[in-house]
């Protein structure tokens, strides 16, 4: 996976979520607060998860409760601006999730300028959002148009809160997803945010697409991330740097460190 040194600096990095408050057209959004609180917040997550020394962010609107599978144009046009407003401060390699939307999320990188991206990109899913459909090759399609096959594209073959409708292994759904669709990366969830990933699941993911990265994509914690980076390539993490290591807190830069010292010792 030679592809993970170019773009993250090391081995088994650690892309650290950043996650962005509601912003208009989402239910819980503020509006006495703005877009101004949004942008702040982000920045006070951003700070203090690099002065923690992650290897890479991912922005992402987390607080868009509940999601959408095709997401409005407002969505992706505040993250932009979030992003914009950020950029001089941003020292990491960065990817971007519109949640749950890939064209979307690929316009974003493209206008940012990401070096990645992580979706829902293919499957067919009886989930918390009702019956959730893809089309990898329509948006393969898109990113060729906008010239982006250099963004870098994570599948979540494990989607949080979804089920496959049919009824397949995951060392299947593993095999053909890199076979039909030649994906940077492939993630592997718990069931939410914060969830743990189930480490025997991970491991018969990576066994049967040895040349494809895997990432561990929820639910890493100090206290099992050794044991989740012997089996992943590498991690996205975001609940565990939250103060309290609670879900809707702020990021909290001395459990970001204290984390990232341990990954360095285990590196």
């Amino acid at each position: 996976m030679k592809w993970i040194k170019e773009v993250f600096k090391t081995e088994k990095p650690i892309i650290a979520m950043c996650h962005f408050q509601a912003m208009p057209g989402d239910p819980r959004y503020d509006y006495n607060k703005g877009m101004d609180y949004v942008i702040e917040s982000a920045f006070n997550d951003l700070v203090a998860l690099q002065e923690g020394d992650v290897d890479a962010i991912m922005f992402s609107n987390e607080f868009s409760m509940p999601y959408l599978t095709k997401t409005h144009p407002i969505t992706s046009i505040a993250m932009a601006r979030i992003i914009g407003e950020l950029k001089k401060e941003i020292k990491k390699p960065f990817g971007v999730n519109v949640l749950w939307d890939p064209t979307a999320s690929i316009d974003l990188a493209v206008a940012t300028g990401a070096s990645f991206v992580r979706e829902i990109f293919t499957g067919v899913y009886a989930s918390d959002f009702g019956i959730w459909n893809t089309n990898i090759g329509e948006v393969s399609r898109h990113r060729d148009a906008l010239r982006a096959n250099n963004i870098k594209l994570l599948f979540n073959i494990v989607p949080e809160a979804a089920k496959y409708l049919a009824s397949r292994e995951i060392e299947d759904i593993a095999k053909t997803t890199v076979f039909n669709n030649l994906p940077d990366g492939v993630c592997v969830s718990g069931s939410t945010a914060g969830a743990e990933t189930d480490s025997s699941i991970l491991k018969r993911v990576k066994n049967c697409i040895k040349d494809t990265a895997v990432f561990v994509n929820t639910g890493v914690r100090l206290n099992n991330v050794e044991e989740k980076l012997s089996i992943a390539d590498g991690a996205v993490v975001g609940t565990t740097f939250k103060k309290d290591g609670e879900f809707f807190n702020g990021v909290d830069k001395n459990r970001v460190k204290e984390f990232m010292d341990k990954v360095k010792s285990i590196r």
